[in-house]
């Protein structure tokens, strides 16, 4: 099984979406692993968006980014940094589909409520950075015999 790094941003946090989109990433069949809720530190933000730190759009997204709480999750399934993102929508809420959370709940690039992992090793790197190995729970979650063939 795969895992995946999603945060409801501080937008998504504040207009009170955070079980909107639990209980999407719920009813798709994942299996939630870790979750916290808190204000992040400038170490690791700048941490998670180091690709981005010689972009003009950075000192914006870091101020964004720590000025409200974000809810951080670890999702687990079958191929879910792939699911995870479809569920999201494409990153610009208006090129995202009708349905999608982005595509249901975003405005604005800037404000698009939900980041989620792009790749196996982006979600590996993200969770090292939000979470200890301890923090993720291992557990088999009781309809997985009727979400997956074996």
């Amino acid at each position: 099984m795969e895992r995946s790094f999603v945060m409801v941003k501080p937008d998504g946090v504040q207009r009170g979406l955070v079980g909107e989109i639990v209980s999407r990433l719920e009813a798709k069949g994942l299996k939630l692993v870790a979750a916290r809720f808190e204000k992040l530190p400038e170490a690791r933000v700048t941490e998670q968006y180091k690709e981005h730190l010689s972009k003009p759009f950075f000192p914006g997204l870091k101020t964004y980014i720590m000025g409200g709480p974000v809810f951080l999750m670890v999702w687990e399934g079958r191929n879910v940094v792939a699911i995870v993102r479809k569920v999201i929508g494409a990153t610009n809420p208006q090129e995202a589909m009708p349905g999608t959370i982005r595509g249901d709940f975003g405005i604005d690039i800037g404000r698009n409520v939900i980041h989620a992992s792009d790749s196996v090793e982006s979600a590996a790197r993200e969770i090292g950075i939000h979470f200890k190995a301890d923090e993720v729970c291992t557990y088999t979650r009781i309809d997985e015999s009727v979400l997956y063939e074996y």
